[in-house]
């Protein structure tokens, strides 16, 4: 069992699984063929169910990690983005972008059970860690759509669910994504149309901060595992911008590879993983201060590094890339060491393997 890396490569229509062996040795070991541009990070539960939206095709895919095969495609809105794993995991939740609702889908039975109503152009979502509340980016209208989850949780009701507060980021600040810090207090947004970060107090549902940077173009959220930095990817100028999370005042800027979108971390070794999703190579005139390949997942190590100080006082990263398919818009870590397979779902994914059977496909 070990860490991998798991590349949404929406050009390529395909997930690429990357294993880990060690801080800077990676080896692609899959290329996991889904529908038509894939988009958003793999979502993961505990027994090794991944599950990622296929925006053109309106379905999301279902991937078994201990086989890597793509083994259901479940229909669900129109435009499927964002995705959130209700705890408890009997359920999952999908921002349909083109139909201004989100999805609620049966992991049981792999169907959708209601479409819930929201404002213009849902994009990416989390859920709180009591499961009680989603909160959805809502691209189209500048605002955070906090979902009550309580009827769903307790008794099973989809049709229980309703938006019951809005947190308003601003007109035209475009928010894309969210995500919830460790403590479980805290949101930070990504908005491509605003050179800040809001910042979320979720007790309250106000915004208590909008953190400058020094670019719009913010696409996702990752948090070091102390919690100590937000990470937050600026596409427009290729850089991560780093967040004190206590001061909410940004430290550093690494450069990364052209148009970063997704940013997870490895926990186990401060490791940051960053999808470059710009299809060219910079040019000479941009302001990008190093150079990458595009079609690559940009790695940066963070150990030994104070990121509260500027570069040239804290320490400069090291770096490594690794080639995935085309367009990568998002990525994931998984540890597969932490599945909890039992031996019933072991028989399930052995059987998928030998008959080669996809539900749904």
């Amino acid at each position: 069992m070990s860490v991998e890396i798991y590349s949404t490569d929406t050009d390529s229509g395909q997930i690429t699984v990357v294993r880990k062996d060690g801080p800077s040795a990676h080896k692609v070991t899959k290329e996991i063929a889904v529908g038509n541009a894939p988009r958003g990070g793999v979502k993961f539960t505990r027994d090794g169910r991944g599950f990622v939206s296929n925006t053109s095709t309106n379905t999301v895919s279902e991937i078994d990690a201990l086989t890597r095969r793509e083994v259901a495609r479940i229909t669900v809105g129109s435009g499927p983005r964002g995705l959130g794993i209700v705890p408890g995991e009997r359920y999952l939740l999908v921002s349909n972008s083109g139909s201004n609702t989100v999805s609620v889908v049966d992991l049981e039975s792999r169907t959708e059970l209601t479409q819930v109503a929201v404002a213009r152009d849902p994009r990416h979502m989390a859920i709180s860690k009591d499961g009680r509340f989603a909160y959805v980016c809502i691209w189209g209208s500048g605002y955070i759509a906090k979902l009550d989850l309580g009827g769903l949780i307790d008794e099973g009701r989809p049709e229980s669910i309703r938006e019951v507060a809005r947190i308003h980021i601003g007109e035209d600040s475009f928010p894309y994504s969210l995500n919830i810090d460790r403590t479980g207090k805290r949101a930070y947004v990504a908005c491509n149309a605003i050179a800040a970060m809001p910042v979320i107090d979720l007790e309250t549902d106000t915004v208590i901060a909008k953190v400058a940077v020094k670019s719009d173009g913010g696409r996702a959220v990752a948090f070091t595992p102390d919690n100590d930095f937000a990470l937050l990817t600026l596409e427009r100028i290729s850089q991560i911008a780093v967040i004190d999370t206590d001061e909410l005042t940004a430290t550093r800027y690494i450069p990364v590879g052209p148009g970063p979108r997704g940013i997870a971390v490895d926990d186990a070794d401060n490791t940051v993983y960053c999808s470059v999703f710009a299809r060219t190579v910079p040019s000479e005139d941009e302001k990008i201060e190093f150079k990458f390949n595009p079609h690559t997942l940009t790695v940066v190590h963070l150990d030994g590094v104070d990121l509260s100080l500027p570069a040239e006082e804290g320490g400069s990263v090291q770096y490594d890339e690794i080639p995935v398919g085309y367009g990568p818009c998002s990525v994931a870590v998984f540890n597969t060491s932490e599945v909890s397979y039992d031996e019933t779902k072991l028989n399930e994914a052995a059987a998928r393997l030998s008959s080669g059977a996809k539900a749904g496909l």
